[in-house]
């Protein structure tokens, strides 16, 4: 009898590395959404407004991150920064990374 409890003891133990992965699945599952749903698309428009940012030249019309349209009279790539034209006579200056997107 003992013998035969050892014996229920030990197939047990080999179920529960399978049931083991059975329990993982749905979470594996549910990582790989994620990350197709929400990291992938945001690390695209990362990308592009990267390639944006470097493509911006002098006398692009812009909106900043605050909602401020501006066109930009200088971009220096060395200290990140653009001097943007607001209005006839006022000039600022922003950091790249502020400007979130260029208009047409």
């Amino acid at each position: 009898m003992h013998y035969l409890l050892a014996m229920a003891g030990q197939s047990g133990g080999e179920g529960g590395g399978s049931s083991l992965l059975g329990a993982m699945l749905p979470f594996l599952l549910i990582l790989l959404v994620l990350y197709f749903l929400m990291l992938r698309p945001q690390m695209k428009k990362q990308k592009q407004h990267q390639s944006m940012l470097k493509e911006l030249k002098k006398g692009d019309r812009i909106v900043t991150s605050g909602g401020m349209y501006a066109t930009i009279l200088k971009v220096s790539d060395n200290d990140n920064k653009v001097v943007l034209k607001v209005a006839d006579d006022i000039k600022m200056e922003f950091l790249k990374s502020s400007i979130a997107q260029k208009v047409s």
